[in-house]
């Protein structure tokens, strides 16, 4: 079929208003917007600012009420516990009421702020809907999070009340979540009143007296007391979330999401840009601690009528690297989100996909990566082995959904291997350089937005509006700044190079360290790599190759770091001046899948560091220190 997607981005050129009031009538309001959108309102402006609403409503009793009571909602499915439960819609939204009321119970009013530091399980997805329902913001900090990062966000969030279960479960070991919860209070000037703990059988807490209350206990009371919070009427302005952005020092920023424009955002994502009708299985494989999870497992299925996944397992050994595969056929998932980094594993141990075999895929339509570059050679193997579109697209925590996409519900453009498409409706993207003066088409420059941002974009950070425009919006005046670098071909596809940060000088020349991957990860015997600048007395910067290894290759490494490095100088040039690749048995991720390219700089250029709070597995660091060793550097 032919794309829509210039009719209708040309419609919200013409009349954002418009187009935005057209989408806001997919919400349930309780005072429907007269204004849609108020220039003078906070930061940069405030959406949808008389309007009255509750996400919690919108995402569990309307589809109750209107006929989907027994449609799956929720499906948790954990191979680490080895338990499933599926939530009708009627079911997950009693669980939700009844937490609600036990919430309010324990004192905690709208406005109040609530700290969620939990698992990948459903109980996780209740506590963040439970505080949208009567009104309490909700912070989720990721289930295992170190004690000193948890205790800076209590500090910037002062919440109330805390929910959390006794453990998280990793492939080999179960993480005691309480002994850091409690170790955080302690380092925390805030003292929260109150935690409400699920304890799980893997591992079983202990309670402090006065402070800790049972999480089934008090649910088992509310129910049999019949008790159910309704659902309280907010303004659409009012604040649903906040959430840190990861891998901060110092203060961390509080992302704040507002009710109603991230409704009417998400909402309208689900069926123009994913494609997906009410009714079908949606698969964000994702954290609820990181944006994605909150936008795509928690969010937008459900306010959309879908059947979302809560996943606790891993892309490879829960227990192989059929894991995916096992999901898409068992729940007959029309759609698959997850980060490049989940396939690219998947890929290192499985080259030939012989797992797949074994699986019933048919019902997935479409492929969707996003929180990394999505390397071409990645995305070929994807395409080739399921035989569906595979789609990048590019946002971030603070826009909270796609800048750019492939959308496929208006009609699928064709796609470019190396670009996640185009600009999304709302987003007025634009490549300029340090001046924010326009860039020719196939330049590179920094990547920033026309203000206003739409709706469900972070209307500030969390009580501090200054530091928003200081770090968003005072580097380019009237435009967001998204600190992504890349460029516009003459087809209007836009090509997300790498952070700034990630580009590098040598000798004078700007340098795109993801262009580079790319040339790496075409290499035959590569499964995943990154490139770095190091310090360099002559150049400024050089850049420095990490590659692993697909699984089965049998090559001496120094062989295939000198074809690597000879592939650079073919493929980019001597401008490149790319010497040094090293092979390494695994490369620093947090556990959202980012590889870890600013501590691995450090790493290179002996400077100063730490282990990054999100870091998966900090013994790679250690790893990567005695690879460089073995290489002189």
């Amino acid at each position: 079929m032919s794309s829509r997607y210039l009719e209708v981005y040309g419609a919200w050129q013409a009349d954002p208003h418009a187009f935005w009031a057209q989408a806001a009538r997919e919400i349930d309001w309780i005072r429907p917007p007269q204004k849609i959108f108020d220039p003078d309102g906070g930061v940069y402006g405030h959406w949808f600012p008389d309007a009255t609403c509750n996400t919690c409503y919108n995402a569990l009793d309307r589809h109750v009420d209107g006929g989907r009571a027994d449609q799956p909602g929720l499906i948790y499915d954990s191979p680490l516990a080895d338990s499933k439960r599926i939530y009708t819609y009627a079911q997950l939204r009693d669980e939700v009421a009844a937490l609600a009321a036990v919430m309010q119970d324990m004192g905690i009013v709208k406005g109040d702020r609530v700290i969620v530091y939990m698992p990948m399980i459903a109980e996780a997805v209740m506590a963040m809907l439970a505080c949208a329902r009567i009104g309490a913001v909700h912070s989720v900090v990721f289930g295992g999070f170190a004690a000193k990062e948890l205790a800076t966000r209590i500090n910037d969030a002062t919440p109330r009340l805390i929910l959390t279960a006794s453990c998280g479960i990793e492939p080999g070991r179960i993480v005691k979540y309480k002994p850091l919860l409690d170790q955080a209070i302690e380092l925390a000037a805030a003292k929260p009143e109150k935690v409400l703990l699920l304890q799980r059988p893997q591992e079983i807490a202990q309670m402090i007296e006065g402070r800790d209350y049972d999480w089934a206990s008090l649910m088992q009371a509310a129910k049999e007391a019949g008790k159910a919070a309704p659902c309280v009427e907010l303004a659409a302005t009012d604040p649903l979330y906040i959430l840190y952005t990861s891998g901060t020092t110092g203060i961390p920023k509080g992302v704040v999401r507002d009710n109603g424009g991230h409704m009417v955002a998400l909402k309208w994502t689900m069926k123009n840009l994913y494609g997906i009708e009410p009714g079908e299985a949606f698969w964000a494989a994702s954290d609820v601690g990181w944006v994605v999870g909150h936008s795509y497992i928690v969010y937008a299925p459900l306010l959309h009528g879908a059947t979302t996944i809560v996943y606790e397992g891993k892309p490879i050994g829960t227990p192989d690297a059929g894991a995916f595969w096992r999901m898409i056929d068992e729940y007959k998932i029309a759609a698959l989100f997850t980060a490049p980094t989940a396939f690219r594993a998947i890929r290192k141990e499985d080259p030939e996909a012989k797992h797949l075999a074994r699986y019933d895929v048919s019902s997935l339509r479409t492929l969707f990566l996003a929180g990394e570059r999505a390397d071409p050679a990645t995305v070929e193997w994807a395409e080739t082995i399921l035989g569906v579109p595979v789609i990048d697209h590019w946002w971030q925590t603070e826009t909270g959904w796609g800048i750019v996409g492939n959308p496929v519900g208006l009609g699928l453009l064709p796609v470019k291997h190396g670009s996640p498409t185009v600009p999304m409706p709302g987003y007025d993207v634009r490549i300029v350089d340090e001046a924010a003066n326009p860039v020719e088409d196939g330049r590179m420059g920094s990547i920033v937005v026309k203000l206003p941002l739409p709706p469900g974009c972070l209307p500030t950070l969390w009580q501090n509006d200054e530091r928003m425009r200081e770090s968003y919006l005072s580097e380019f005046p009237g435009y967001y700044k998204t600190a992504d670098a890349g460029y516009r071909d003459a087809d209007g596809y836009l090509y997300i190079m790498g952070r700034t940060d990630d580009i590098i000088n040598v000798a004078g020349h700007r340098l795109s360290t993801g262009g580079m991957e790319e040339v790496l990860a075409s290499h035959p015997n590569v499964a995943e790599c990154a490139v770095i600048g190091m310090k360099d007395a002559l150049k400024g910067e050089a850049p420095l190759g990490f590659v692993v290894l697909k699984a089965g290759v049998d090559r001496d490494p120094a062989e295939i770091e000198k074809e690597i490095v000879a592939l650079v100088r073919d493929k980019i040039g001597p401008v490149a001046a790319f010497k040094t690749a090293v092979v390494v048995d695994r490369l620093p991720k947090t556990r959202s899948g980012k590889i870890l390219r600013g501590t691995m700089k450090k790493i290179a250029d002996h400077d100063e560091w730490t282990a990054p709070a999100t870091i998966d597995d900090p013994m790679i660091l250690d790893e990567i220190g005695r690879a460089l060793g073995r290489k002189g550097i």
